[in-house]
């Protein structure tokens, strides 16, 4: 196993089970690796919601939220919160992006 699935398989673990989109989330949570590993801790909702919106556009093009994020309601813009949550903690607990000493 790679150390970018290993990473996802992280993040989807810290996804509460009946929140996990149906269907094969491979290539989706292999993004919201590279965000972790990209951005760490300055990883931001829209970052999530970009990626979702990449995967959603091969899995439903036609999806109704396939759009920038800020011209979705707050509902829908919350629907993305708890893979931000589970992006933040994998950081947390793999200490990635932090400042090295000097």
């Amino acid at each position: 196993m790679s150390y970018i699935d290993e990473l996802a398989d992280a993040i989807r673990g810290a996804v509460a089970p009946h929140l996990l989109p149906d269907g094969d989330t491979t290539v989706l949570f292999r993004m919201y690796a590279v965000l972790a590993l990209a951005r760490g801790w300055a990883v931001a909702l829209e970052d999530v919601h970009d990626a979702w919106s990449a995967w959603m556009s091969g899995q439903d093009p036609e999806h109704e939220s396939l759009k920038p994020l800020a011209e979705l309601s707050p509902a829908v813009q919350g629907a993305d919160r708890p893979y931000l949550r589970a992006i933040l903690a994998v950081v947390h607990e793999r200490g990635i992006g932090r400042c090295p000493q000097p």
